[in-house]
């Protein structure tokens, strides 16, 4: 069976679902577009700004259709009259699920697998076949998305045999993974370089609002104690307080002194 190669909506369509903030959405184009034909058509690989372009403008035709998070209609992914590449027509909104979930762990070197239970699954995105039915396209899925499947405890479960009521590990298939994640974990980096500007944004606010002088270490606590002229200012200005507060109002403090013999 061909394996299957996404196009600008599933990227958009991942962005939506999994809620990746606005600031992040090019890094993730960059991505993939750097991985090229194993992951994304052809068509896109050719030039970044059309590939950039074509992800925004789906972008907004799913906030159009009012795809938004993981809480979203699955059905809102594909647009009236599409047809079905991977699945049987009537199971088309498992196949968008499944490249969702494919495309996450494309994303997220850091997550082995995912865990899901494919019994529920028709009810939850609105398939409405016969079971059987839904049970082949689960292995179609599985294969044309480099995916493999094992039980709870890592052992290869052949879904050939049959869809089980349990939750099984998806993964992406160990050949598929040294062909597209090289390096670091993606998101890894997206963090490492999220915490890089935020420390030269400190630098440069500290520069500009700071009163440490520029050249010195910012992260050096400097315990500034007053002076001894300065501490008997503020013992005299304790003292008046004091005084001042013991003194009824509107008496001057001679005519208590007076009153008092002192």
């Amino acid at each position: 069976m061909p394996k299957y190669i996404y196009n600008a909506r599933d990227i958009a369509a991942y962005f939506k679902y999994f809620s990746v903030p606005s600031y992040l959405e090019v890094s993730y184009m960059q991505y993939v577009f750097n991985i090229g034909t194993p992951v994304i058509a052809a068509p896109l690989c050719k030039d970044f700004e059309k590939f950039k372009t074509d992800v925004y403008r789906e972008l907004y035709y799913l906030w159009a259709m009012g795809f938004e998070d993981e809480k979203s209609d699955i059905a809102n992914m594909t647009a009236g009259g599409d047809l079905a590449i991977i699945c049987d027509q009537e199971c088309i909104n498992l196949e968008s699920y499944m490249k969702l979930i494919a495309l996450h762990l494309i994303f997220t070197k850091s997550l082995p697998y995912v865990n899901l239970n494919f019994t529920g699954m028709p009810l939850s995105l609105g398939i409405d076949c016969d079971f059987s039915i839904f049970e082949s396209n689960v292995v179609k899925c599985i294969d044309a998305l480099h995916l493999e499947s094992k039980d709870m405890f890592g052992k290869e479960f052949d879904l050939n045999n049959g869809v089980p009521d349990e939750l099984l590990k998806i993964s992406l298939t160990s050949s598929f993974k040294q062909e597209i994640l090289k390096g670091t974990d993606f998101r890894e980096s997206l963090r490492k370089e999220q915490k890089d500007k935020m420390s030269e944004f400190r630098e440069k606010s500290l520069k500009v609002f700071g009163s440490i002088p520029h050249g010195k270490r910012k992260d050096k606590i400097v315990n500034i104690s007053p002076n001894p002229a300065m501490r008997r200012s503020l013992g005299e200005r304790a003292n008046r307080s004091t005084t001042s507060k013991n003194q009824p109002k509107g008496t001057p403090l001679q005519d208590i002194r007076h009153k008092d013999g002192k």
